[in-house]
């Protein structure tokens, strides 16, 4: 059983990443699912980014950090889009992190410690023609991450879908979603 901090993407904490955690739920993990946007939630991914533009992605870090002040310090940290920058953050980061779940997205190591933290496993989860995550630099994070370190994994999936991984959308990709999950499932378990 693993303990996990789930954080949310660009729409908010919707029910697809509530239903993904209750997914980790079934398989025996503990699963935390902050709400960085406090009730916010979005029908649309221009709207959630608006949004995230008001408050900062310095404000999303910060709140990320907030949430896990009073919870365990050996959790594995997750993270959809948006949300990978917490948990990227604090697993490399929060003393006694177990691991990093980082889906859609990945920013360099050195955006918050000279070096990814020994010990600390990772997985990546992308599509391999997403324009956010092909094309906006995290991709090649991803590459660099696995590069530097023996304990990052990268799985790329064929498309061009950003959120590909929630059910509740239009976006999802039924295949690579139920690969993501049996990915993380095994992640989880080791």
């Amino acid at each position: 059983m693993s303990e996990v901090v789930l954080f949310h993407h660009a729409l908010g904490l919707t029910p697809g990443i509530t239903g993904f955690a209750d997914e980790l739920r079934r398989a025996g993990h503990v699963v935390w699912t902050p709400d960085l946007f406090e009730g916010h939630v979005f029908d649309t991914v221009e709207k959630g980014m608006a949004y995230l533009g008001q408050i900062g992605f310095g404000e999303v870090l910060e709140r990320g950090s907030l949430a896990v002040e009073n919870l365990p310090s050996d959790l594995v940290y997750a993270g959809f889009s948006v949300g990978a920058l917490p948990a990227q953050k604090l697993a490399q980061t929060r003393p006694g992190a177990r691991g990093a779940l980082l889906y859609y997205a990945c920013v360099p190591v050195s955006e918050f410690s000279p070096a990814w933290p020994e010990g600390v496993p990772a997985q990546v989860h992308g599509m391999d023609a997403d324009p956010i995550f092909a094309g906006e630099g995290d991709l090649d994070a991803a590459r660099a991450l696995v590069a530097a370190t023996g304990q990052a994994e990268l799985f790329l999936y064929p498309g061009d879908q950003h959120y590909f991984a929630d059910r509740t959308l239009a976006s999802y990709d039924a295949a690579a979603g139920a690969l993501l999950l049996e990915r993380t499932l095994e992640f989880l378990r080791r």
